[in-house]
């Protein structure tokens, strides 16, 4: 198997927003990009993402026009499978379907140099069922972005039964030089360790506003004027070792029996589901986005969490 030093070419299978994004970051960190989809169509479109990202960075200064040309100039676009022969390194971006994953990873894995490292973008399907379709499974992991990944810094790398140790180091070290911040997650549990979080913030935000105890902007304002700000610098355990493990275990005892524990999707996220209100990308969610008001909001997020980065983490 290739070291980090290694790798020269990086192949991503999946041109939507999560391939995109990620195609643009090695390539501005001097790495050569090929991105690979079925669709012409979906080529386009993540052609026209970059385009987007790239200008939305030169905007607000992050990179200069140079800069951003010669992460262009380093980026490729294919149908043909066979650049996977050429791959020093695979991360795999397609749709969230086990059957899809497997019949890709049969023949990708086939075609890929046994030398090459193997990785799947999944936000939280089984790494080691993903692997029963991949020829030495041993160079095979998880390697899970947070959208939007040109700006989150966390990489979630994520071992499945018959990952090596080595490949966790790998994609541990290249996210590194791509000044990422990887995490490694071990036992391949379901959701790995952002989404169950977040999914267990969501729950209870969901009973807050489903008990009546306050309004959806509301249990938003609380997260991002409190929680959200104090998360941002410190996680959950330093919050209880700088509020006092004594104060934590008292409030602890009378109210961890309140919170839900909900084992099923809940009725306002179930309602809007059925409803076919699919948030910016259909126009209404828990708010209403019509008139541009998903081109808005997107805007926004990617500014401010452009500022959030910059003031914790420095340059990106």
């Amino acid at each position: 198997m290739l070291q980090t030093s290694d790798i020269k070419k990086i192949v991503i299978a999946g041109a939507g927003l999560m391939g995109a994004s990620m195609a643009q970051i090695f390539a501005r960190h001097g790495y050569s990009v090929t991105l690979y989809d079925i669709s012409a169509e979906s080529i386009d479109k993540g052609k026209n993402l970059i385009a987007i990202n790239q200008r939305s960075l030169i905007d607000q200064g992050e990179v200069s026009d140079s800069l951003s040309g010669e992460t262009l100039s380093r980026i490729s676009y294919t149908m043909e499978k066979d650049v996977f022969r050429e791959a020093d390194f695979v991360i795999e971006s397609i749709v969230e379907n086990m059957k899809v994953k497997l019949d890709f990873w049969k023949e990708a894995s086939d075609i890929a140099s046994d030398n090459a490292v193997l990785t799947t973008n999944t936000s939280g399907l089984s790494i080691s069922e993903i692997a029963t379709a991949v020829r030495k499974p041993e160079r095979f992991c998880g390697m899970h972005w947070v959208n939007p990944p040109h700006i989150v810094p966390l990489v979630e790398v994520i071992g499945g039964e018959k990952t090596a140790e080595d490949t966790i180091k790998v994609v541990c070290d290249l996210a590194l030089s791509v000044r990422k911040h990887p995490v490694a997650v071990r036992g391949d549990p379901q959701g790995f360790i952002m989404n169950r979080l977040q999914y267990a913030v969501l729950r209870e935000a969901l009973h807050i506003v489903e008990k009546g105890y306050a309004s959806v902007k509301d249990v938003d304002d609380v997260v991002k004027y409190g929680l959200g700000m104090r998360y941002a610098c410190i996680g959950p355990f330093e919050t209880v070792d700088l509020g006092g493990l004594d104060t934590f275990f008292r409030v602890g005892s009378y109210l961890a029996a309140e919170l839900s524990n909900a084992k099923d999707v809940q009725e306002p996220l179930a309602k809007l589901y059925r409803e076919g209100a699919y948030g910016t990308k259909s126009g209404k969610g828990f708010y209403d986005y019509s008139n541009g008001g998903a081109e808005r909001a997107i805007e926004k997020r990617d500014k401010d969490f452009l500022k959030l980065a910059k003031c914790l983490y420095g340059d990106l």
